[in-house]
């Protein structure tokens, strides 16, 4: 078992999370997967936006950034582009990411930046008060859609391999072993990587849409949740309520900040000519 208590401020706890939020299992992996890569903690970098999520990098013993909502991923491109030899994390929700942030994660996923980007995503808008978010099931429930929202959803996992994201991936609260293997996997990638993690909020999500207690939340992950290779064996009718959990994609492609050193070193070479 990895001891993960070095890598907290104990000193900001307790955190601000609901009972029964599954945000915390989410933390847990990726602290798990950064001590099995033995990351160094002063060459290590988390940044947050803003929203349940968000609040993590507070309690990170690392170096940290909480920045301004949606803008998380801009703030990373600064900080990696700056020194390439650290490792930037960006830990980030649904909306945060997918709304304010969409038109960030996009471009960050094209120019394939080497950063590593988890999307807590519990399908809603939580500390903000229960707005839906663009990863909030159509005709489920939020405050801002008391009879169900009408629009579709992104697949965050389309959306990361269509914008040209080189490593994608899904896991869940329930499934924490695999989601770390997941993270070790999208920390090692050179390039931009995304870990969707399915995760619970059964206060502003869970409750309005009679979901049950965060037990059965997590029941449910379980139950919905299919693999790659089992997604291969099944009709479109069973698949019509599940989604898919593990590594989605993977490619190799030129990273941004090392592109960018070697257009400096042509200007260099050059003296400045065309």
């Amino acid at each position: 078992m990895a001891d993960i208590d070095k890598y907290l401020r104990k000193s900001a706890l307790p955190h601000i999370w609901c009972p029964g939020c599954g945000n915390g299992i989410v933390l847990a992996a990726m602290l798990r997967a950064i001590d099995k890569l033995q990351l160094d903690q002063r060459k290590t970098v988390i940044v947050s936006g803003i929203g349940c999520s968000s609040r993590a990098s507070g309690y990170l013993n690392f170096n940290t950034v909480h920045t301004a909502h949606g803008r998380a991923l801009p703030f990373a491109t600064g900080i990696k582009m700056a020194n390439p030899e650290l490792n930037v994390i960006v830990i980030t929700g649904d909306g945060d990411s997918t709304a304010i942030g969409g038109n960030h994660f996009i471009h960050s996923a094209r120019r394939n930046i080497d950063i590593t980007t988890i999307i807590f995503n519990n399908n809603i808008y939580g500390m903000t008060g229960g707005q839906y978010s663009p990863l909030t099931p159509q005709n489920s429930k939020a405050t801002t859609a008391p009879y169900g929202v009408g629009e579709r959803p992104f697949d965050i996992g389309n959306l990361a391999i269509a914008a040209g994201a080189t490593y994608v991936a899904r896991g869940t609260a329930f499934h924490s072993t695999q989601l770390t293997d997941l993270i070790v996997n999208a920390i090692q990638n050179k390039g931009f990587s995304v870990v969707d993690a399915i995760t619970q909020c059964p206060i502003s999500y869970g409750r309005k849409n009679k979901m049950g207690p965060a037990a059965q939340m997590l029941k449910w992950q379980r139950d919905h949740a299919v693999t790659v290779k089992a997604v291969a064996k099944m009709t479109p009718e069973a698949l019509s309520d599940k989604f898919i959990i593990g590594e989605l994609h993977r490619s190799v492609a030129p990273e941004y900040a090392a592109e960018y050193d070697k257009l400096i070193e042509r200007l260099r070479v050059k003296g400045g000519e065309a």
